[in-house]
């Protein structure tokens, strides 16, 4: 009997190949290049002219509409890229631990649902996870 499951880090994974980027400065300067977002936003509505005509009944809700479009399309991109511990346990030492157990990332929402799909599939035909496929064994 297999579990198999799947949860989302919230951090990057550290690898050797990404150490040196592996070094937060903080999230300041996200903070501050979002208010620059929205300041600017709040002069090119406020800046524009009475006589400007808009297609819709209210000049300001079609700008408006896509300017929080255009800012919540970053969180968005943000949250369905994210990468996926996907775990694969079977079996128990009578400690409570998994006799065996492989382990693998994958990113994007949307494509770790396709991979446990994979995976279980693998699990079902050779009766463990495929070696070509995100899991590895862990020791």
């Amino acid at each position: 009997m297999w579990t198999l499951r799947g949860e989302m880090e919230w951090r990057q994974p550290a690898t050797d190949d990404d150490f040196e980027h592996d070094v937060s400065v903080g999230s300041m300067s996200a903070f501050v290049l979002l208010a620059l977002v929205i300041g600017l936003a709040v002069v090119l509505v406020v800046s524009i002219p009475d006589d400007v005509v808009a297609p819709w009944s209210s000049k300001m809700l079609w700008l408006g509409l896509l300017i929080v479009l255009a800012i919540l399309f970053f969180p968005a991109r943000w949250a369905l890229r994210r990468p996926w511990k996907v775990v694969a346990e079977t079996g128990d030492n009578g400690e409570g631990e998994p006799e065996e157990r492989w382990v693998g990332t994958v990113r994007g929402m949307f494509t770790v649902r396709q991979q446990v799909n994979r995976i279980a599939k693998d699990i079902q035909l050779d009766s463990q996870p495929g070696l070509e496929g995100p899991l590895q064994p862990v020791a």
